[in-house]
């Protein structure tokens, strides 16, 4: 598989833990990375993999 192909660590650790917050801030707070950071990690894998990640509805999150 070509490396372009697979997401980076910190993709993969972003959305972790978004996905067990089910909140990009508190993700953020325990990355100790800003929103903005875990928000674009999580948009790249998103694009890497074609799919949205989330749902996102009225500021909630949802698999």
């Amino acid at each position: 598989m070509n490396k372009r192909h697979l997401p980076s660590i910190a993709a993969l650790q972003c959305f972790e833990a978004v996905t067990r917050h089910l909140s990009f801030t508190r993700a953020a707070e325990e990355l100790n990375l800003t929103q903005s950071a875990v928000s674009k990690q999580v948009a790249q894998l998103e694009e890497l993999v074609q799919h949205l990640l989330f749902q996102r509805v009225r500021r909630r999150l949802q698999l």
